[in-house]
């Protein structure tokens, strides 16, 4: 149970974030154009790619030596010093969400919101590499349970963010809300940080 947890903060502190894809579900929210569908595909994308990261590292496990598995470790520390770095950064940030009152068409909708979905790298880097990186020594039931509570908390983030957007739509833009969420996220981010960097010394 504590890797279901796990992987739901994990998951749920990796999409925290004021990004286009965030931005485009809050503005569908409000505008109430396709909220579901929105929410859905946003939320099976991130599900198919958590398990893909996953596995992906499971399945290339055979060839991690200890020095291959040092490299990795390292990459990730640095992508994680990278990612509370620019938490920190958008502590100082304002942001604005611009609403444009054209109706989009379903088939518009879809490619607007695959659009913000994949062509986002950040989605490959937190998705398929951290999330994989970081249960690459996890035991398999372990790992669909890491999965299973990151993908738990991208389908609760995302249709909580569609379906509440238009009631508490004065809070989610205001900066002051995210700068607070940030700074519980750079706070968990670091403690992962300190267990990888743990990892690191044990492989030198």
């Amino acid at each position: 149970m504590e890797f279901l947890i796990l992987g739901f903060f994990t998951g749920l502190s990796l999409i925290f974030a004021i990004g286009a894809q965030n931005i485009f579900v809050i503005e569908q929210g409000l505008k109430k154009q396709y909220v579901f569908l929105v929410c859905l595909i946003c939320s099976i994308s991130d599900l198919i790619l958590i398990f893909l990261g996953i596995f992906l590292f499971e399945y290339f496990k055979i060839y991690f030596t200890k020095n291959v598995e040092l490299i990795f470790n390292i990459l990730l520390f640095i992508f994680l010093i990278h990612f509370i770095y620019n938490k920190v950064r958008s502590l100082y940030k304002k942001f604005e969400i611009i609403f444009d009152n054209n109706n989009l068409f379903l088939k518009n909708i879809i490619a607007k919101t695959l659009g913000f979905t994949y062509l986002n790298p950040h989605v490959y880097s937190d998705t398929v590499f951290f999330l994989g990186n970081f249960s690459k020594n996890f035991l398999i039931p372990n790992k669909y349970l890491f999965g299973i509570g990151a993908s738990i908390a991208s389908f609760l983030f995302f249709f909580s963010l569609g379906y509440l957007a238009k009631f508490f739509s004065k809070y989610l833009i205001n900066s002051n809300t995210w700068k607070v969420i940030n700074f519980f996220i750079i706070i968990f981010m670091t403690v992962l940080s300190s267990y990888v960097f743990i990892e690191i010394l044990d492989l030198i």
